[in-house]
């Protein structure tokens, strides 16, 4: 039988939980959004566990959670997440808090090789708890909100402290505590962007195979959905998925029985919003010349063959190491910092300490072998 989840819903219950976790050292939160659901993603529950309480707390129903921005902020108590890179962005974009000691047990698992990453796959190995899947893509922002997706909810924090307990000192009897601690400093960092770059509708899967006319219908049909989903509060998606949409600018269909014949375009959607979506579809068609989106095509570097040879002796080192560390590769040295070692092409151990996409583990680690690669 499961243990009674305590939902905190009122400002004086919420008082009463923080004031009781005031004193305590460790504490494991997670928190549930909805972007499968809803177009703004932001806090829709927020689940905290200390080593001898478990509580789901409502945030559309008590507005204050300062006394958690407190907590999280103080260099005292540890914060133990699962994945915690969503949860740190979402928690800083909504409310400006900020993680100061971090303890996430998807990073320590990586660095331990566990054949399962996911919270589901170590808390069955490591409690045989057996995780409900049927909640993983639940609308959080629903209310009310089920018994039973509350305790779903409150199983991804309640077991958090013991797995962080029996991660560390397999960390440090492996030595690589200090390994995890960096990143954990290093993931304390992250912040919300809402700049990614270049525009969303060329960020689509196979938007950059089209051209001319076709890509200004792309972006005038996607302007449309974003604006339609921004306005409703519903994910993008689920008003019209992006393969139809590459469809309609190959397409660019002039009347709704065109519209209607194209896969993946509702019936329903054309009765409510098929003129919409064709005038959309029109005002592509229509744009001045000088108007049409035109790819900006990356400048090539001339080939570099010393580079080249670099890099894949690079390559064939980390994968000897992550062999003999029982790693994954990528979590031993990704590429990408490959990729910089052989741009910067150090030729001191002193000197890879200025590359900043270097862990100083690493360097620690496997720095000398790095820098013989180098010069070979």
């Amino acid at each position: 039988m499961s243990e009674p989840v305590e939902l905190i819903e009122t400002s004086d219950a919420l008082s009463g939980l923080f004031g009781d976790l005031a004193a305590e050292s460790l504490l494991a939160v997670d928190t549930e959004a909805a972007s499968f659901h809803r177009y703004r993603d932001r806090v829709y529950l927020l689940q905290v566990s200390s080593r001898r309480r478990t509580a789901v707390v409502d945030p559309l129903a008590v507005r204050d959670l300062g006394a958690l921005g407190r907590l999280l902020a103080d260099p005292g108590v540890e914060i133990v997440f699962h994945d915690a890179d969503y949860d740190l962005r979402l928690l800083e974009q909504e409310y400006g808090f900020r993680a100061t000691r971090l303890f996430d047990t998807r990073i320590a698992a990586q660095l331990l090789n566990e054949p399962g990453i996911g919270l589901a796959a170590l808390l069955e190995k490591y409690f045989g708890v057996r995780l409900d899947k049927r909640f993983q893509r639940a609308d959080w922002s629903a209310r009310p909100l089920s018994r039973e997706m509350i305790s779903y909810a409150a199983s991804d924090t309640r077991h958090l402290p013991g797995l962080r307990d029996i991660m560390r000192e397999q960390l440090a009897a492996r030595g690589r505590l200090g390994w995890a601690e960096e990143e954990f400093e290093l993931l304390a960092q992250v912040r919300w962007r809402n700049d990614q770059g270049e525009p969303a509708f060329l960020r689509m899967k196979g938007a950059k195979a089209l051209k001319g006319r076709a890509l200004a219908v792309l972006r005038e049909v996607h302007q449309w959905r974003e604006e339609l989903a921004a306005r409703s509060d519903r994910a993008p998606f689920r008003i019209l998925s992006n393969e139809p949409m590459l469809e309609i600018a190959r397409a660019q269909p002039r009347d709704a029985s065109a519209l209607r014949a194209m896969r993946g375009v509702g019936g329903e959607l054309v009765e409510r919003r098929g003129r919409e979506l064709l005038a959309a579809v029109q005002r592509g068609l229509e744009l001045p010349e000088s108007e049409i989106p035109r790819l900006a095509r990356a400048a090539r570097r001339p080939p570099d063959p010393a580079y080249e040879a670099r890099l894949e002796r690079l390559k064939a080192l980390r994968n000897e190491l992550a062999a003999r560390y029982e790693l994954a590769p990528g979590v031993l040295c990704p590429n990408g910092t490959l990729e910089a070692i052989a741009r910067a092409e150090p030729r001191s151990v002193e000197e890879l300490r200025s590359i900043p996409e270097l862990r100083r583990w690493q360097i620690e680690e496997f720095g000398d072998a790095l820098v013989r690669a180098i010069a070979a």
